[in-house]
């Protein structure tokens, strides 16, 4: 990571049940050795109520760019229109439900990935 970005961590707010975008977001950070750190919402109340807010629904996982230590975003976050789907969009410090694609670029994006995987 740049030294912009040397104060920032990735953290998923996720669930302790499986799913499937979880599961491809992991392997994804795994692939790229990307370290996170992740919080549940069926362990911690103000982890559901964030999600709630930031998506419109339970959607995990949703993955945000911290300051170091932080449970929030570092920066401010684009909106989505009341009822919209969050998923694969990049909200800028935030992007939930991501492919793939989405979640390589959005990492490329903040300096968490030097490059992407060919």
């Amino acid at each position: 990571m740049g030294s912009d970005s040397a104060a920032k961590e990735l953290v998923m707010y996720s669930r302790t049940s499986s799913c499937p975008f979880v599961t491809l977001a992991k392997r994804v950070l795994r692939d790229y050795n990307v370290p996170f750190r992740e919080l549940y919402y069926d362990r911690d109340e103000t982890v559901r109520r964030r999600i709630l807010e930031w998506t419109g629904f339970l959607s995990v996982p949703t993955l945000i760019v911290a300051n170091a230590g932080d449970d929030l975003p570092a920066e401010p976050f684009d909106p989505l229109p009341a009822g919209s789907s969050p998923r694969g969009i990049d909200r800028g410090s935030m992007i939930t439900e991501p492919n793939i694609e989405d979640l390589t670029a959005w990492l490329l994006k903040h300096g968490f990935i030097a490059e992407a995987a060919t």
